[in-house]
């Protein structure tokens, strides 16, 4: 057992183990849960997500746990998380979850930063299985404007590079780059909403479907971590649907402030009024968290 305290991730992601229980449970059984890893991890590397996965089986006895694999291989799934359109892992995902028998009934979702924007994607495009509850820890949910470990608004240097980076809106990068298809410029917002592949889609950036809006409100409890010290994520406000505000790379805004939430693209205003939003907070870097703050703000929502 790990000391109580500061916890390395992978330590302190065997925590989330109930996540699927009871909330939705039925007498046949323990909600399904899936998990989407993050960037640059896999499925079911034995110290990361293949633990979690363990721990969680062990945790919740009859779960059954998908931790999603892209590609034919652990080096495989690596790989296609810095280099595989999203949209094509969507839709392979949504087909995997359409065909697993164990999951017809639906199931409870969990993503791991970028993974937790991709299973946003897969509620709204596929709501066949129906997902139940979204827990995104760390999902950049307004895309990024900076570079992990590098914040712009704190370093000249930071904020020339990516700045240069209008080469994320290339077809051919952005095709082929899983970060530049959520690469969210704000000072130029129209080519944002022009050339994301990705990101302006299920942001309803550019025309409102209202199937994705109908869909992501079938939800019944969205959840969103986001990390205060964030050094990986810029801005963090990212992470519970805020960002810069239009035009400048200084000053963030809520969600309540976006036209996200005013002219209600995706329904998340509704879903605010209706409770169903949860904004966590943790002290600490992208996805480390305590013992301490996982028992008194996550138990809760699986008991």
């Amino acid at each position: 057992m790990a000391p109580v305290g500061r916890l390395p991730l992978l330590a302190v992601l065997l925590l989330l183990g109930g996540l699927g229980r009871r909330s939705s449970g039925t007498a046949a059984g323990p909600v399904p849960l899936v998990i989407w890893h993050g960037m640059g991890d896999s499925c079911c590397n034995p110290v990361s997500m293949g633990y979690i996965k363990k721990i969680v089986e062990e945790k919740i006895p009859g779960i059954y746990v998908l931790s999603l694999k892209i590609g034919n291989s652990l080096i495989d799934d690596m790989e296609n998380s810095f280099f595989m359109n999203v949209n094509d892992q969507v839709k392979k995902v949504c087909d995997q979850l359409s065909e697993d028998p164990n999951l017809q009934g639906g199931y409870n979702a969990m993503g791991f930063s970028q993974g937790g924007q991709f299973l946003r994607a897969v509620v709204q495009r596929c709501p066949s299985p129906p997902m139940f509850n979204l827990i995104s820890i760390g999902g950049q949910q307004q895309g990024v404007f900076g570079f992990p470990h590098c914040p712009g608004e704190s370093s000249h240097i930071c904020d020339w590079l990516r700045k240069m980076l209008d080469i994320a809106y290339a077809d051919a990068i952005q095709r082929r780059l899983v970060q530049a298809q959520y690469w969210h410029d704000p000072v130029n917002e129209k080519q944002y909403r022009r050339s994301s592949l990705f990101l302006a889609d299920i942001n309803q950036e550019r025309v409102i479907n209202e199937t994705y809006k109908k869909n992501l409100m079938t939800l019944k409890k969205f959840v969103m971590v986001r990390f205060l010290n964030d050094t990986m994520v810029d801005p963090p406000a990212s992470e519970w649907f805020g960002y810069y505000r239009s035009g400048q790379t200084k000053e963030t805004i809520p969600l309540q402030e976006t036209t996200l939430y005013t002219e209600d693209r995706l329904g998340l205003k509704e879903m605010d009024q209706a409770g169903k939003l949860v904004f966590l907070q943790a002290e600490g870097d992208h996805l480390r968290f305590s013992k301490e703050w996982f028992f008194k703000n996550i138990l809760p929502f699986l008991q």
